[in-house]
């Protein structure tokens, strides 16, 4: 047996790990039934889906007719620059509004990328700003500010 396709089995064992931690971490809690669900009930069967769909990538990454891939080196740059992005987004989001915030968040996201477009990422945020209105102000009312507070109407 011979590792043909790395990328997909550490992608199944990281999905095996993830299934197995939900599904220990919630023996504590009452299983309940499928009728009557208790709270261990769903993190349970989520990670029991998630064990055996890590099993079956993992199990495309040895097969003989896999592709040959291997992993590349961890690039630190674009994952800070997003856990920044979203971590300045959560930081802002209650005095700023969710316009300057979410705008933020987008672009900063973007520059992570290396196919950044100033016209594409403008693009995003527009419409992304839409939907989060539409869903989240809209249609699930949730309590945050729109504009920044020294801008919001009295």
């Amino acid at each position: 047996m011979k590792i043909r396709n790395h990328r997909d089995v550490v992608a199944g064992l990281m999905f095996i790990l993830f299934g197995v931690i939900f599904m220990v971490a919630s023996r504590s809690y009452n299983m309940g039934t499928a009728a009557k669900m208790g709270p261990a009930y769903f993190p349970t069967v989520l990670g029991g889906l998630l064990v055996f769909l890590g099993l079956l990538i993992a199990a495309g990454g040895i097969q003989a007719k896999a592709p040959e891939l291997r992993i590349e080196a961890f690039q630190w740059k674009p994952i800070t620059t997003i856990l920044v992005a979203v971590a300045l987004f959560a930081a802002l989001l209650p005095k700023m509004g969710l316009v300057v915030s979410l705008v933020l968040l987008i672009f900063i996201s973007s520059v992570a990328s290396h196919e950044f477009k100033l016209r594409d990422t403008a693009l995003a945020s527009v419409v992304l700003l839409a939907l989060s209105w539409v869903v989240f102000v809209k249609g699930l009312e949730l309590q945050f500010p729109l504009l920044p507070l020294f801008l919001a109407p009295r």
